[in-house]
Formats: structure tokens, sequence, C-alpha cells
């Protein structure tokens, strides 16, 4: 089911390797897609909530009555859920919450440089967000807890959350969505998916929804690309793709485990990437075996069977776990599970990937809904640059300069030699102007 690289002896025959480029990737044509979403965006930044209508039957294939969910709608939702559910629901919360409070740290540092001289950095969060959640192949209703969570601990003040209409529930997102913003407090709900809710959020509709500072969270590859294109007229979290899940195990990870994992992952999408680095030949034919058995039972089979089939899966053998590291730092997984002996050990070598997952007590689908880590994590190989949205995605940091005189004037000397060395008088002048012929300089 999943092809085979065998990378094993490949450096001792003096072959030289680029892992980057050895382990397979998805076709993700971001660049491509922001064509398409191109006169989506500007036609809804036009004609506002007559394009987001248009857009909606062509796509979801229903409109909803009322773009903005009505409150009633949203207690109703929350009303109605299963208390197993919601029990599941609120002990995600307190844990993702614990997790943000203690991300937030201290709102401001303050240094004295020298004597009198004090720069502070305040954290400041954003403004006004705007929350997108999938609905899909897969209602995410985790990821507004992901979205939420952090944008409230952070202080974030006003917070709007976008999720596409569905046709069986008469135009609304999804009830387990509308039941976790309720929950959380969130009542500017729209039900708009794709590009246009991107758009939305990013212009700004009269009457409707106001211009947001921030978008964030998850999506399929024309959410990407509107975030990509709208980037600059608002901020944006990150361009998250489809998920990836790498393990990195040897002779002592468990191949049941090892299958379930990637299964689970497998899952999300066709597109979903599976990848297994192993030093141990044994275990991935184990897992192979194990694959074959537990997909032919999973409830979405023919998306797992294509996802593990497709380009962008493999096993990759290696000589040994020094190389398997090497390995997956290069190919900087969305999600890195290590399956090793000293697995601890091993994680905390590992300088690239969204979320590392520690031996076999810590899968994956724990971090998509239940550790108090966050799942909103970077993917196609951004985790060697980016981190997973989190509290400080919605703070600014802000440095506040405040000298004294005299602190002004023990430096003034080296700001005029900077700016003359820069080729920029004015910028000395700035400063010498406010003393006497003479005074503040450093000799």
């Amino acid at each position: 089911m999943l092809r085979t690289i065998d990378l094993r002896g490949r450096l001792a025959a003096g072959t030289r390797l680029d892992y980057a480029t050895v382990v397979p990737r998805a076709v993700f044509d971001v660049a491509a897609a922001v064509e398409v979403v191109r006169p989506i965006c500007d036609d809804v930044a036009t004609r506002g909530a007559i394009a987001l209508a248009e857009y909606s039957e062509r796509f979801d294939h229903v409109v909803p009555p009322s773009f903005r969910v009505p409150a009633a709608a949203l207690a109703a939702a929350l009303d109605g859920l299963d208390p197993d559910v919601r029990a599941a629901f609120e002990e995600s919360t307190r844990r993702r919450r614990l997790v943000s409070e203690a991300e937030l740290g201290e709102r401001a540092v303050d240094v004295q440089v020298a004597p009198g001289a004090q720069v502070t950095q305040r954290m400041i969060p954003v403004r006004r967000v705007g929350l997108y959640v999938p609905g899909g192949l897969a209602p995410l209703a985790s990821s507004v807890i992901m979205n939420v969570v952090p944008a409230q601990v952070a202080g974030v003040q006003s917070i709007a959350v976008a999720s596409p209409p569905q046709r069986e529930f008469g135009g609304l997102p999804h009830p387990s969505i509308l039941a976790l913003c309720h929950l959380l407090g969130v009542e500017e709900v729209y039900a708009v998916g794709g590009a246009q809710a991107v758009a939305m959020f990013g212009y700004g509709v009269p009457g409707l929804c106001p211009r947001v500072d921030l978008v964030t969270g998850p999506g399929n590859i024309y959410v990407v690309a509107a975030k990509r294109l709208l980037k600059g007229r608002v901020g944006i979290d990150s361009e998250a793709g489809t998920t990836e899940i790498a393990v990195l195990a040897d002779s002592s990870a468990d191949p049941v485990h090892v299958a379930a994992d990637l299964v689970s992952q497998a899952e999300h999408d066709p597109m979903a990437a599976a990848v297994l680095v192993t030093d141990a030949p044994d275990l991935a034919a184990a897992v192979e075996r194990e694959l074959q058995e537990q997909v032919d039972v999973t409830k979405h089979a023919d998306r797992v069977r294509t996802a593990l089939g497709g380009q962008q899966s493999a096993v990759i053998l290696v000589d040994d776990v020094e190389q398997g590291l090497e390995v997956v730092d290069a190919y900087a997984a969305e999600h890195l599970e290590i399956q090793t002996r000293d697995a601890a050990a091993v994680a905390a070598r590992v300088r690239n990937a969204g979320a590392i997952f520690v031996g076999p007590w810590s899968p994956v689908s724990l971090g998509d809904y239940s550790a108090g880590s966050t799942h909103v994590l970077p993917t196609a190989g951004c985790a060697c640059h980016s981190s997973g949205l989190n509290v400080k995605s919605f703070l600014k940091a802000v440095h506040v300069v405040s000298y004294t005189e005299d602190a002004l004037a023990a430096v003034a000397r080296h700001v005029e030699v900077f700016a003359d060395a820069e080729n920029l008088p004015a910028h000395g002048a700035a400063v010498s102007r406010r003393f006497p012929r003479g005074a503040g300089t450093v000799r």
C-alpha cells in the first residue's frame, strides 16, 4: 500500500542525498489556485452579500436564509448536543486554555539598557480576527477550539467565525461547530465557506461583516490561496495545506500503533501524506500487513487507500535512527511521532516539526482534539521556519522607547556617527539639535 524508498547503504556508497527532495510530498500548487480565487475575492469586495449568495449556491449548493447565524440557532445547537460530546468539547477546551494561558507569559518586558534608558516590549492583542473552520469532508469542530481559545486568552476583543453552510442543516454550518461557538461565547458566526469567506473577512461586507485585522484557521487549497492573496491587506497565520504525518520508528515500535496513526491522518483527505521513516525492515513489513487489515475495516477506506497509495506517502528505509533524524528534519512534517527507544531523547534533537508526539502513548489524534496543544500547524515543509497557531499568533509585539535627556546625551554621538556612516545626516541632526552645541557627545 505504501511505496518504499530505500536509503540504506547509499551514504556509505558515496551518494550525496538531499533529504528534502527524497521524501515525497503532495502537489499543492497554491500559486495556481490564487488565480482561481482572485476573481472571487474581487467580486466579494465589489458586490458583497450578492456575490456571497452566488458563490454559496455554486460551491455549497445552498444559500443560507441569513449569512450571519442567528443567536437562536447557536443556542439550539448547544441544547441539542449529545452530553458525551459536550463533555469531550469542554475537556478539550479546558486543556487548550490551560496551555494557552501558559503560552501567554508576560504581557510586558522592561529592559533598562543604561541609566534612564528603557525599552519596554508590550504584547498587544489584535483588535478583530476572522477564524475559519472547515466543513468539507469532515466538519472540524475541533478547529473552533484551536482558533477561539488562544484568541480569547490573548485578549482579542472581536472574534468572528466562518464555516461553510451545509445543505442538510438548512444552510447552517454543522451543528457541532455552532454548538462549540456558543459554548465558547462566540456569537458572531457566518455560514460562509471557501475563498469567499476569506474575502468577506479581508474586505468586509457592508451591513453584514466588518473587516478583520487577522484571518486564521486551516482550509482547502482555495482557502489557503485566498489567504495568500489577501496577505498584507490582513494578517494571516499561515498557509496550512493538506495534513501530514511522519513517524520515526525503530524495531521497538508497535506496528499496530504505527499503522493506526498513519490511517488516522490519511482519513482526513485523499491528498493527506503518511510517511514512515525506519531502520527496521521487519517493522515496515509488519506495518504494511497492519495497514491492509486496518484500512479494510475503517469507515473511509477508499479515501485512506488513495492517500496511502499516493505519491505523497511512503516508507523510508534508513541505516539508523541518526539518519532517520536527518530525514525527518529535512521533511519538517506537520505532525511527527517518535516511536523509538529513548523517544524523549530522540525527540529533543528534532529541530523541524509542527508538533512532536513522543512515545507510544502520544498519538497525533490526541493532539487533534484533547492534548491541550494546537492542531493548526505548518505543512509542506514550513515547520522549518513557522510555528503552529498559538496565543502569540494573536499578539503584536510593540517596543515602547523611553529615554531621559541624560540617557539620550550619553548615546547621542553614537547615533550621529551611525547616521553619517549610512549617509543619513538628518537622522543624526534629529539628536544633535536637541542639545546646545558641543553637548551630548561621546568622546
